[in-house]
């Protein structure tokens, strides 16, 4: 089913009340606290979430304040920048595949293997016929995750306005406490936002065996509220449950 996200909002629903949302988040993160112990003490699932999105779409400030609370023990982030030497001469998954979770934990791509058909794409680093065979691998990755290692994924796309991303951009500039973010690149950029959006719109489309969650992300305590909701109900419906005592002859945790 296509797809244009110009046709949808960037915004929190009107009826949306930004400081009882905030309470809300507070207690949802309570609940992931106590979630999250029980994904490690049982060790059987383990849970991938990928995080895209424009430049200043809000992607570190979300991983910050909706895992940031969590036991680090069983979180963990990779970011994905430009590959290196060595990771060209891989397959484009060889980089990604070294840093999927291991059963009990979390882990966060902030940008992730869908760059490889966005960037790459927008660039003409690679053709379209190279791209559209990149997401089908990716289809087949994110199903093998699940099949053979109870891997759940979870892929959010931080929707941001043109207008609210220049505005971030600019922020950048103007405020010293964000100044260290600044790029001058993310301004050439944003000048390929049509490219990005039709990029996107492609890899919303072909790479939907595990679906997009679209997050409205030009207000942040919707988006952070949004995210960390459907953490907690995923991981709410592993129902999971601690295994009790191990006696001497159990394996250690996380292994096989």
């Amino acid at each position: 089913m296509s797809i244009e996200l110009s046709k949808i909002s960037t915004r929190a629903p009107k009826d949306m009340d930004k400081d009882e949302t905030r309470k809300k988040l507070v207690s949802i993160l309570e609940e992931l606290d106590e979630l999250q112990n029980r994904l490690f003490a049982e060790a059987k699932h383990s849970l991938l979430i990928v995080i895209q999105g424009m430049d200043a779409s809000g992607k570190d400030g979300a991983i910050k304040n909706v895992f940031g609370t969590l036991n680090p023990q069983g979180v963990a982030v990779a970011s994905f920048k430009a590959p290196t030497a060595e990771e060209l001469g891989h397959d484009f998954l060889w980089r990604i595949h070294k840093h999927t979770p291991l059963k009990g934990t979390i882990q966060v791509f902030n940008r992730s293997h869908y760059e490889d058909v966005l960037i790459t794409r927008v660039h003409k680093w690679i053709d379209d016929e190279t791209a559209f065979k990149r997401m089908k691998a990716i289809n087949h990755f994110e199903k093998l995750l699940l099949e053979h290692n109870q891997t759940q994924v979870l892929k959010f796309y931080l929707h941001i306005s043109k207008e609210e991303q220049q505005e971030r951009l600019n922020e950048r500039i103007a405020d010293e406490r964000k100044q260290w973010k600044y790029n001058e690149n993310d301004f050439a950029e944003a000048k390929l936002w049509d490219e990005y959006m039709k990029a996107y719109e492609d890899c919303i489309k072909e790479c939907d065996k595990v679906p997009w969650n679209i997050v409205p992300a030009d207000q942040n305590w919707f988006k952070e509220y949004t995210i960390a909701s459907i953490v907690r109900d995923t991981l709410v419906d592993f129902n999971m449950k601690y295994p009790g005592i191990k006696n001497n002859n159990t394996a250690n945790n996380g292994v096989r």
